[in-house]
Parts: C-alpha cells; structure tokens; sequence
C-alpha cells in the first residue's frame, strides 16, 4: 500500500476503494468455495456484493461465479451442491431479495420470496428442506395478506408503527411495523410458518442436518430484556416442540450435530452491576432438555463468530474463533473436551469444514493484513495457513506492526499493537496517535476497515491500539477489574500503554493526540476532563452525558443493568458522566456522529460540541445526516480520514488547516 510516484491517490483511498472478503461458502462434497465480496458500484458511492468462485487448493486464479450477479450476496450450498444465494434481481411488482439457485451453467431459478423480501435463509445439510426469514405485518396471517397490508399502507403513504411493549429500536436500526417469521419448506411442499423471532429477531436459524426439526432464536421482550429463547419446532407443521431460556441470558448462532441429536448455541451473559461479561458454548438436548456447558474451562470466549460442528455423524468435534492476547484464532474442541489453539497468529472468520473433517477454510485477518482466503489443517496446533488466490489483496504497507507492554495499576499484564511509521528513529522520533477501541468488549485483534491505523502512518504517525480493561481476549479477570468502571481502569490502562509506548525514543512524548469511536470515543471524552496531555482529541460517537444516554440508546435495558436506574442509584453516572466536569474541556477536539445513529445518539456529540464551544475550546463537528453509527458510504470514509488527517496535522504539527474539498 505504499503510494507509487505520480499516483494521486492517497492510502486512505486506496483503503476505501479496496475490495473486501467478507464471507466464504464451501459446497458439501468440497470441491467448491465461493467468496462474497464488497466492491464499490459504478458510481463509487455504496459496497455492494459481488461472488467469486476460489479455488480450494489455491492454485488457479479467482473468477465471478457464472450466472451471478453484482448485489447478489448471503451465499450457501444445498445438499445437491446448488448454490443459493439472496439477490433482489427479481420482477419489479416483487422488490425485496429472493432466494435464487444458480445452476452450472450460469442459470437462475428463484427457489423462495415473500412479499417485502427474505433478510436471511439456511439449508438442511442432507435434505432438501430450506429455512427462511421473513416478516408478517399485524394483522396478517400469512405471506399474501402481507403483501395486500403492505401495497395498502404504501398507496395510502402510512410508515407509523404502534409499539405495544416490545423494543422499539435494536442493533441500530428502528424495528417494525413487521416482526421477523421463520419460514420452513420440505422439498416441494408449501412452506409452513415455524413462528414468530420478536420484533428484534435477526434470522438466527439452524435445520437439523435430515430437515425435520428447525431452531431459531425469538428475540428478548420489554418484561425480559436480558433474556431470548431458542425454539425448537417441527419442520413440516411448524408447530412448537421445546424452548429454552435461562434468565440473564441470551443464545445465539444456533447449529445442530451431524446426528441431529444436540443443538450447539453461544450462550451469553452480559455484564450487570454485580457481575462481569461471559460467553460459552452449550449443548440443548431437543428431548430432555438438558443443557451441558463445553467449555467450562475455557478462560475467553467463543466469540464474536460461529462454531462449525464437524460433519461426520457420530463426531462431536467442534471448531470457534475467539480473542486471545490481540489475536483470534481458531481452536478445536476435541469430544473429551480438550480445546487446542490451532493458529499461531492472526484474526480469523468464516470458517468452514470439508466432509471428512480434515480441512478448514476461513477468512484470515490482522492489523497489518486485510481479510484472505485461506486453508488451514483441522488439526495440527499453533500453524500458519496456506494462503488461496482471492481478491482483497492490498499488497505492503506503510510501517512495521509491534507490540507495547506494560503493567495496570493493579499489577495485571496489558498489551498494545504499536503501528510504527516508515523512517521513525530517534533521530526523527514520530508523533503518536493513540486509538482507543469501541466495545467496550472487544479487541485490536482484526483489521478495521474504519479507524484503520494505515493512513495515519502513511501521514508519519505512529498508531498506539491499546486493549485496556474491558477488552476480550485476556481471560475473565480483564472484564472483572473493569467491571462497572467505564471511566476507571480503562482509561487508566490507556494512559499507562501510552507512557509504555511514549518511553521509545522513536516517539515524540511532546507531540500526541487520543482518538476513539463509539467506547472508544467515549473514553476521549473522558481524558477531555480528566488531562491536557493531548494536543488533539477526536470522538467519534462517542457517550458524552451518560444519564441522557441510558434513557435515549438502542441498548437502554443493557446499560441500566450496569449502570443503574440514575432515579435510584446515580454513584456511577456521577463518577463516569464526562459532561459533570465540562467546566475542565481545554483540548482541541474534533467531533464525529451520524444522525441516523440509534446506538448512541447525535444528541450526544451535539451536547459535547455545545460545551467545548461555552469553553471557547477549538473544535470542529464532521457530522454526516445519513450515516448510523459508523461510518459507511465510500465517500463518507474518505471524508472522515481526511478531516482527521488535517486537524491532527493542525493541532499536534502546527500545519494550517485544510478544510477537505467537500466540506
């Protein structure tokens, strides 16, 4: 990613432009894997998804999949090898995607459509049953009586939604008028309605491998809001056989055995005010209803990702991904339950299993290396992959990738990735770039197409990517000594990885600047009243007032349970609320949001930008209508790295401000 001579473009252009893997599908008998692929369309103002087809053994070059087509996207293969795919190609009085099978020969037959679109849809491993999801207005009881509500509400130009004691907003989105359906269909008889996933349902499902039995998961309610159910009901009837709940908890990524005899889910607990955050894989006994923890020894989680189950019937061997020490690899639960880390390095996604079990292919990723294709042995520990020919390569970067290491004040071991530009010596030491993660679970493990170090290095910067308490990968004991302290040991082990990183003498302690997106934001709002160290901050929607926040953000119910009822029990808004010493904002900061963002709302930022100004604190407000909480219109990106680039440029360098082109 070096800029040649003469080229106009800059790295965060060539970042924004870069074609992104995000998905791998391998057919059942292994002989075919298809990558879905984000690519920018004509006008190069939107990703869409393209289909190549890889090659398993990495040795031809990559080709489009015949027959598809741009904006076709969720690939799978049928147990006869077909390929599905979701794609809205279809006629005009029936918008919304479509599930298609694309033969061979490039031909396409549209299989399942539902008035309004099918969101997600998955196959029987050896039966031709499939799986969709699809939504039903109130008041319809089937797919025609939606489409008839639908054509009425658009003729008569009605978009309200009457909430009746369910979520009204979740995973960023406004949710409603219709609530989510899991549709069934055996071979070729009509499809059955197996029930409805809740306002919030994200088309979790999973068929038993002979088609007979489908899961899926029914959303939390307003009376239950930390809690959902998975829902095991017969394929050909649609009628209900066993659920399962456990208060506090919420199941995801359901998937059954090769014998179909258990049910493999991620079962999580989110933090609450007593106790911290975990994740584990259970087994459900669709019979008994017995639940069995595998991995209770496991000290990180099985997540983010879903596990893969081996395809012999018979074998109960299991395969995940999860944070560990910056990286996430892939690890293999074995039937006696010993778990063996089968990757030495990097950050992995998407895998998938060949038919005897033997082969693993998955998307590999790092902070110096964009998402490939790769294979990868089942069984051999602490190995490199065999990298496949695919898009997405984006060839050398700008600097060299390292590590920091320091100790919290509380003696525990932290870690950061340290991006180092090219040509930073102590001759010329570089100034540093501190970027704090959102989360705040989560980890600088993978590559961030948004808040990518590499541009910044390019501009001479070194980056700091810190994992301070809170983050994933370092054993529960992380998320208890920063549980319930959003402004406490976090931001303290952020400051001590940057004294840890500032002791270099490549680095220029004078010369530094804090930038975060979402948690991350949040904890550069808090070293806005907390210190001067920086010369720069930038926040990205990030939490300002943290009372306002709880009653106004999609996740109202998750983070009273940490924080508290601010009625009732207000020690940790007082403690943690940035906006309770605005009175100290003396640092030039540059503000980031979306007004779309439901996650943590514009309200937020424009209450910070409100005090910076009463301060007479230079600042500046990148606001973007349209956008939600990140930021992803390619155009949009760029504009974000560019003012970033600039203002940090004016601030930490002493350059003059140059205001991008389009703003």
């Amino acid at each position: 990613m070096t800029v040649m001579v003469n080229d106009p473009r800059t790295v965060h252009d060539r970042l924004v432009e870069q074609p992104r893997l995000s998905g791998l599908a391998l057919a059942p008998d292994g002989t075919r894997l298809v990558a879905s692929v984000q690519t920018l369309d004509d006008a190069g103002t939107r990703y869409v998804s393209e289909l190549w087809e890889v090659d398993p053994a990495g040795e031809r070059d990559p080709r489009l999949v015949t027959g598809s087509r741009r904006g076709d996207h969720a690939p799978a293969f049928s147990a006869d090898g077909t390929l599905l795919v979701l794609s809205d190609r279809g006629p005009q009085e029936s918008p919304g995607a479509a599930l298609w099978a694309l033969s061979d020969q490039g031909e396409a037959e549209r299989t399942a459509h539902h008035p309004g679109g099918l969101s997600a849809f998955t196959v029987a491993s050896r039966s031709r049953t499939l799986a969709w999801t699809a939504a039903l207005l109130p008041g319809a009881a089937d797919a025609r009586t939606h489409g008839d509500l639908l054509q009425q509400r658009a003729r008569s130009g009605v978009t309200a939604v009457l909430y009746e004691a369910t979520p009204t907003r979740a995973d960023g989105v406004d949710l409603g008028p219709a609530e989510p359906h899991t549709f069934v269909r055996r071979g070729d008889a009509p499809p059955v309605d197996a029930g409805a996933q809740g306002l919030a349902g994200a088309g979790d499902m999973a068929l038993s491998p002979d088609g007979t039995v489908v899961a899926c998961t029914r959303a939390p309610t307003s009376a239950a809001p930390d809690t959902n159910v998975v829902v095991i009901a017969d394929a050909s009837t649609g009628v209900e056989r066993r659920t399962f709940s456990r208060p506090g908890h919420q199941y995801y990524q359901p998937c059954f055995t090769a014998d179909g005899s258990r049910l493999i889910c991620q079962r999580q607990r989110e933090e609450t005010w007593d106790t911290e955050w975990r994740a584990t894989l259970v087994a459900l006994d669709p019979v008994s209803g017995e639940e069995t923890d595998l991995l209770p020894d496991f000290d990180n989680w099985p997540w983010p990702g879903r596990a893969i189950l081996s395809p012999v019937p018979g074998d109960t061997t299991l395969w995940f991904t999860g944070d560990e020490q910056g990286h996430r690899p892939v690890f293999r639960r074995d039937p006696d339950g010993t778990v063996t880390r089968l990757t030495a390095s990097g950050a992995y996604s998407s895998l998938c299993v060949t038919p005897d079990g033997s082969t693993l292919y998955a998307l590999r990723s790092a902070l110096d290396s964009p998402p490939r294709a790769v294979r990868l042995d089942a069984g051999k520990p602490d190995q490199q992959p065999a990298f496949l020919r695919a898009p997405g390569d984006l060839g050398p970067l700008p600097g060299t990738l390292t590590e920091v290491h320091t100790t919290g004040d509380d003696g525990f071991a932290l870690r950061a990735w340290l991006v180092l530009p090219e040509g930073a010596g102590p001759d010329d030491p570089s100034p540093l770039l501190v970027e704090a993660h959102g989360g705040p679970q989560g980890s600088w493990s993978d590559w961030p197409w948004q808040w990518n170090p590499w541009p910044f290095a390019a501009r001479g910067y070194a980056v700091l990517l810190p994992d301070p308490a809170l983050s994933s990968g370092y054993g529960q004991r992380m998320q208890e000594r920063g549980r319930g302290e959003y402004g406490g040991r976090p931001y303290r082990d952020v400051l001590a990885l940057t004294d840890a990183a500032l002791a270099r003498p490549d680095l220029d302690a004078s010369r530094t600047a804090l930038a975060g997106w979402s948690y991350g934001g949040y904890l550069a709002n808090r070293a806005a009243t907390l210190t001067d160290r920086f010369r720069a901050l930038v926040s990205h929607a990030g939490l300002w007032n943290l009372e306002a926040f709880q009653g106004d953000t999609d996740l109202h119910t998750y983070f009273r349970e940490i924080f508290g009822d601010p009625r009732t029990r207000r020690e940790r808004y007082e403690a943690d609320s940035p906006h309770f010493d605005a009175a100290n904002l003396t640092t030039p900061t540059l503000i980031v949001h979306g007004g779309k963002d439901y996650r943590v709302p514009v309200g937020q930022s424009l209450a910070l930008h409100h005090d910076l100004q009463r301060q007479d604190v230079p600042t500046k407000f990148l606001y973007f209508p349209d956008e939600t909480h990140g930021i992803e219109a390619p155009n949009h990106l760029r504009l974000v790295y560019e003012t970033a680039l600039n203002f940090l440029d004016h601030h930490v360098r002493g350059e003059e401000f140059r205001r991008p082109g389009l703003l």
